[in-house]
This record gives structure tokens, sequence and C-alpha cells, in this order.
């Protein structure tokens, strides 16, 4: 006990929590230096599941926490206090086939794609898309939702797959591997073409309610903090894929590396990214009411 101090046992633990994977490289730098708050000692952890943290945000564990948007409206709509803070990275979704009859979207008619997550955001996503284009996403192509994404990126390498839907890095870690798939569109420009906003948002910065109400001061300085680590890592993407290894993300260096400039990560407070955050849940409203809640959520799930 000798040479703790009085103020060492008043400061009250924080974690700010992130994910393994694509969505912890743009948070990298809390993890390498995490912010210092006065009244908290600071930690930064990384759950494997999103899942995982919307347990703790809805059993009001969580404080501060990176997750997919729809996750974030659903845990809202169950009536637990939590905002988005800002989006973290907008949509970096990609087509890539082998198949050479695929040169667009239209001709996917009779042909398998390879989606990961079952109605998660590259899902209705893409479905939009098929509609938007004159397909019926439940008859004229086969989605399917049986890999994770390094599986399927692994699958187009060997050319187990023909065709996927592909997130960033593994968009990356695919092309990398098998040189001769082509992109099929651009999954973004197409996205605003079906009547989106702006580009979707793939992450969000959710908070609790009672935290932001109580400590604005702690979260400004979490919030600089997340913009910070997402600019220099825009800015140094050979150093930022070393510290996503380094803190066991889930990703190699070198695909990290390659994969930021095409990644979106970017800063956007909640206020002003709204439209492309309703923009995307339309769609989900769309083909799944339940996995937002059933309704847009209020104008309280907004940090103003």
């Amino acid at each position: 006990m000798a040479g703790l101090s009085v103020q060492a046992f008043a400061q009250a633990p924080l974690v700010i929590y992130g994910l393994k994977g694509p969505s912890g490289i743009g948070m990298i730098r809390l993890f390498e230096n995490p912010p210092s708050i006065q009244g908290f000692t600071v930690k930064v952890e990384a759950l494997a599941q999103a899942d995982l943290l919307a347990a703790k945000f809805i059993a009001q564990e969580a404080k501060v926490g990176v997750l997919p948007p729809n996750v974030a409206a659903k845990i809202a709509a169950s009536g637990k206090p939590v905002q988005i803070a800002a989006v973290l990275g907008n949509g970096m979704l990609s087509l890539l086939s082998s198949d050479p009859s695929i040169k667009r979207i239209e001709d996917l008619k009779g042909k398998t794609v390879e989606i990961a997550g079952q109605g998660a955001t590259p899902d209705y996503v893409f479905r939009r898309l098929l509609i938007t284009k004159g397909l019926n996403p439940d008859k004229d192509v086969v989605l399917n939702y049986s890999l994770a994404y390094p599986e399927i990126a692994q699958s187009l390498i060997a050319g187990r797959a023909s065709t996927a839907l592909l997130p960033e890095p593994f968009a990356t870690m695919a092309k990398s591997g098998r040189s001769s798939l082509q992109q099929i569109g651009d999954i973004q420009e197409e996205w605003v073409k079906a009547g989106g906003a702006a580009n979707y948002p793939m992450t969000v910065l959710v908070v609790d309610a009672d935290f932001a109400r109580t400590r604005p001061d702690a979260l400004r300085i979490i919030m600089n903090a997340f913009r910070s680590s997402i600019e220099w890592v825009v800015a140094h993407p050979a150093e930022a894929g070393v510290l996503t290894e380094k803190h066991e993300l889930g990703l190699r260096a070198a695909v990290v590396r390659d994969s930021i400039p095409r990644s979106n990560f970017m800063f956007t407070p909640a206020v002003q990214a709204r439209p492309a955050i309703e923009a995307l849940f339309k769609a989900f409203l769309e083909f799944s009411p339940v996995s937002i809640g059933g309704a847009l959520p209020k104008d309280s799930f907004y940090l103003p």
C-alpha cells in the first residue's frame, strides 16, 4: 500500500472499448497512449465482437465504445440511454470477382455472392443496390453468408469463391493475394445513386448519455483523442499497421498499411452525420425493421 496516494484511490476506472478487426485501426493511437482524463484511470480495451460490447452498454457497464450504427440504434430502442457522438468510418466495401462475365452489378443475376454478416450494414446496402439495378436479392442472386471476412478473402484467393462483397482491409487482402480479381463498380457511389444522403457510416462512437451529460469535459477529451488518432492513421499508414499488429487486433501490419488509403476512416460529429446515418437506417427499416428497433431513433440519439 505504501507509495499509493489518496488521489490514486480516488481515480475511477474508465474503459474506452474498441473492437478487434478493422474498426480498431482508426483508434489505434488510443491503445498506444490512452487519453489522460482528470478523475479517471483510463484503459482502452478491444473486444472480439460487437455483441459483447452491446451487452455492456445494455447492462450500463460501458460508458464509451465503438459499434456499428444499427447496433447502437437497437440499444437505444431498448430504452438504454446511449447516443452516437460521431461517425468514425464510412463505407469502404468492394465487390470483387474473378468471373469474366461480371462487369457490373446487373450481371450478377444467377450468380452467387459471398457476404459476411447477414443483417449487418454490408448486407442491407447491397440488397438496396441490387433492387435499384432491377434484381430481386432473394430470387435473382444467391447471397451466401456462411463465411467470415477472412475466410471469404482466402476463398477468393484460392478460387473456391468467384464473387464477394468485402470491406477493407479484407478487400485489399484478397486483391494482393490474387491480382486478377476485378472490382465491379463502386459500391459507395452506387449507394448515393440509390438514395443515400452521402456515403453510409460503418462505425460510430457510442457514449452513455448520462456520462455525456455529467462529464462533458471527459467526453470532449475522448472525442479529440479519436479525431487525432484517425488523422494520424490516415497520415501514417505504415506506422498504424505496425501498431495494429502490436496490439493484437487480428490484422497484419502490411495489410493494414495497404488498406488505409481505401478505408474511409474519418471523424464527423453526429449532428453533421445524421442525414447519412438516417439514410442507412431507412435501408434497415426496409429489410428488417427490428434490426434498429422498429423506427428511426429519436433526436436525443444524436449527441448535440
